[in-house]
């Protein structure tokens, strides 16, 4: 397994370095310096404002009482059932010229045309950067809230009695505390937007991973898609290795583990109402904005729900990603169980190796998978027709096996996190009692183990599920001919400016992502 997940990101350093036709030297010197640039200003502006907004209202809901507060706090997880790409749409339809915003301008002041006022450039690199930013900054919410909610009440009322204000006890108390929560929470959503193709490619901004589609799909050239996709590796792998240096040497120890929980501080009047507006603004625009403009295109386009083609879409996208989740989630119990079993020091190693395929862009991994996948697809094809007699076609990247592989490879962190943490919490005692009574391996993990962590097993489920039916990048790239996923089917009508007939596929992709965000607020309860 651990070989399998590895595989793809090989073989793009393999390729990298053997391609049929080199053309390093033409990127260096033409297109590949302004992708770097704009990925890079793109990763460092997301993850900045992504930071600055998770902390902050994870330090109002957690330390503040003021109106709206219980429900906000839940609200705030939203913004991560609308993924980005479909955020941006709903921007672009809402601010464009032909949208409400500016209809209501030229109305309210008797302009004419849009030479007679100035409004700001919609398709450019500041729209991507907030569109990303509210659509992922709850991944930095989520951990900053743990954090801070963890942190002992004491050191408030110590800050406090030295003379310490509000912002004075967030900047050098709670914040530093929580430094290690929000640096994991930033570096996931700087991955997510190296990761990102249909925001950046709708808002004609240029970076690494549209160039790997660029050079692949217009020019032609799988050597230099890999040698753009090798870039995006070393980027991954810079975060991941920085985000770990950051906290090697800071480490924090609890006194007690009977510690009184920070209490709230009622706020009320202009501050109260303040800190309100702080909180919400994130949600309204990472999810009610967007939801709002998708949902209204959709009611408005009734007959696109009975399409075909939509139907199919859906089809197809229960079928792969429900067959990846079952796989997926599986495999990362079959191998946790494994490694438990074996007590080897081999196996723990790999184990953590494994989860490398979620920092890695789904446009890196179709890379590493298609490219060798292809040449032994055709090798087999060829060996059928010599024993059979008759041709077969592509089987491995002629169907979906290829995309649903490039989804176990993805998201099998998830999957072995769960199991992982589920069975961790199983008493040894247990297995042991039941191999003294004569159980198999089989039958303790049957009847001792998954009846135990059949929740976290079954939210896995769930997780990697949403979490592939959003997958658009390597969706686009490993997908069959004439094969639609939700994904690939929004994308697509919303490049051609057709987006009510997007919107329908947008919103189921909307209430999945709801489900998934319920069962997380559940759990985070």
């Amino acid at each position: 397994m651990a070989v399998t997940v590895l595989a793809p990101i090989l073989a793009v350093v393999w390729i990298a370095f053997h391609p049929v036709e080199n053309i390093w030297p033409h990127l260096l010197s033409t297109t590949l310096p302004r992708y770097m640039r704009n990925t890079l200003v793109l990763m460092a502006s997301v993850g900045f404002l992504a930071a600055s907004m998770g902390a902050t209202t994870a330090w109002l809901v957690t330390r503040y009482q003021f109106p709206g507060v219980r429900w906000i706090q839940w609200a705030l997880l939203l913004p991560l059932a609308i993924p980005a790409y479909v955020g941006a749409y709903a921007l672009v339809d809402f601010l464009e010229y032909a949208g409400p915003v500016q209809i209501g301008l030229r109305e309210l002041f008797g302009w004419q045309t849009s030479r007679d006022y100035w409004f700001p450039e919609i398709r450019s690199m500041g729209a991507a950067i907030l569109v990303l930013s509210a659509a992922m900054f709850p991944y930095v919410y989520i951990l900053a809230r743990a954090a801070f909610r963890e942190q002992s009440g004491a050191g408030e009322e110590v800050a406090r009695s030295l003379g310490a204000g509000p912002v004075a006890r967030f900047w050098r108390v709670g914040l530093p505390m929580a430094r290690p929560a929000i640096a994991a929470g930033t570096a996931i959503v700087m991955m997510e937007t190296v990761n990102d193709f249909g925001t950046v490619d709708y808002f004609a901004v240029q970076t690494l991973t549209t160039g790997i589609f660029s050079v692949w799909l217009e020019s032609n050239n799988a050597g230099g898609a890999a040698q753009i996709s090798s870039v995006v590796l070393m980027l991954v792998i810079f975060l991941v290795t920085m985000e770990k240096i950051s906290r090697r040497k800071v480490q924090f120890f609890s006194l007690s583990n009977r510690n009184r929980p920070a209490e709230r501080t009622p706020l009320s009047g202009f501050w109260g109402w303040l800190a309100m507006l702080a909180c919400v603004m994130p949600f309204l625009i990472g999810f009610v904005m967007p939801f709002s403009v998708i949902a209204h295109n959709a009611a408005g386009s009734l007959d696109q729900w009975r399409d075909p083609a939509l139907v199919t879409a859906l089809w197809n996208t229960l079928r792969v990603c429900g067959i990846a989740a079952v796989v997926t989630v599986a495999a990362g119990v079959f191998m946790v169980y494994g490694v438990r079993l074996s007590g080897r020091s081999l196996p723990r190693l790999l184990l953590p190796i494994t989860t490398i395929g979620y920092a890695a862009p789904g446009a890196v991994l179709a890379v590493g998978i298609l490219i060798p996948l292809a040449v032994l697809d055709h090798k087999l094809a060829d060996l059928i027709e010599v024993l059979t007699g008759s041709p077969t076609g592509l089987l491995l990247t002629g169907s979906s096996f290829a995309l649903i592989l490039a989804y176990c490879v993805r998201f099998f962190a998830i999957a072995q996190g769960a199991a992982d943490g589920a069975m961790g919490r199983v008493p040894p005692s247990l297995p042991m009692a039941a191999r003294s009574l004569g159980r198999t391996k089989g039958q303790v993990l049957r009847d001792v183990y998954l009846p135990l962590v059949r929740a976290s097993i079954g939210s896995a489920l769930l997780l990697v599920f949403v979490d592939c039916v959003k997958e658009l990048p390597a969706t686009m790239l490993l997908r069959p001919f004439n094969f639609d996923t939700l994904a690939t089917r929004v994308h697509e009508q919303a490049s051609l400016e057709n987006l009510s007939d997007a919107s329908p596929g947008a919103i189921m992709i909307v209430l999945v992502g709801l489900v998934a965000v319920g069962l997380l607020a559940r759990a985070n309860r």
